[in-house]
């Protein structure tokens, strides 16, 4: 099977969001410039991990170049463009950072058909993988502004429950610390 690598350099949008109602929400990753939309589909835990890493990666940014600051861009708040269709759903992601173009890549890589693929680690100079994988490259701030997005997205759903902390949606839960009671 032939794979792509779909690559956007800087694009002119790449954000998060969601398209349905809480707990039963599908996230989504869109990247844009003036000719091409793609959109790949993935889990909130994903997206979650992807944010933290974003924030991590820049604070060891910070920490090797002393001179680098963050320039804040203005935050999106902008609804994800349509049409949305998943070009494919994201199994592994893998992060990078160029010191020469000072760029964070972005890998993201379709899921595998195949149940024993247990592999945890993209290695982002490695194209011999028979997945598509969308690869977008970003300048700091960018990822600044999608991780500030991405923890927005994933804390807009239901609300945890205060005591087991587990997700409570309109008609409650079983909780199991009140031995199985509907909260």
């Amino acid at each position: 099977m032939n794979h792509r690598v779909i690559e956007f350099n800087e694009p002119a949008r790449f954000t998060v969001g969601t398209v349905g109602e809480p707990g039963e929400r599908t996230f989504f990753i869109q990247v844009e410039d003036g000719v091409r939309l793609i959109s790949v589909s993935l889990e909130k835990s994903q997206v979650q991990a992807l944010a933290d890493r974003l924030v991590f990666m820049l604070k060891e940014i910070k920490q090797v170049v002393p001179s680098f600051s963050l320039i804040p861009l203005p935050r999106d708040e902008r609804p994800l463009s349509s049409p949305i269709e998943e070009e494919f759903r994201v199994g592994l992601i893998g992060l990078a950072y160029d010191q020469r173009t000072e760029l964070i890549q972005i890998d993201l890589q379709a899921v595998s058909d195949e149940e024993n693929d247990a592999s945890e680690f993209v290695d982002v100079d490695d194209l011999s993988s028979d997945r598509d994988i969308l690869r977008v490259s970003i300048s700091p701030h960018e990822a600044s502004r999608f991780s500030k997005r991405a923890i927005a997205v994933v804390g807009a759903g239901r609300l945890p429950c205060p005591f087991c902390g587990g997700p409570i949606d309109s008609r409650g839960h079983l909780c199991p610390r009140a031995n199985g009671y509907r909260r």
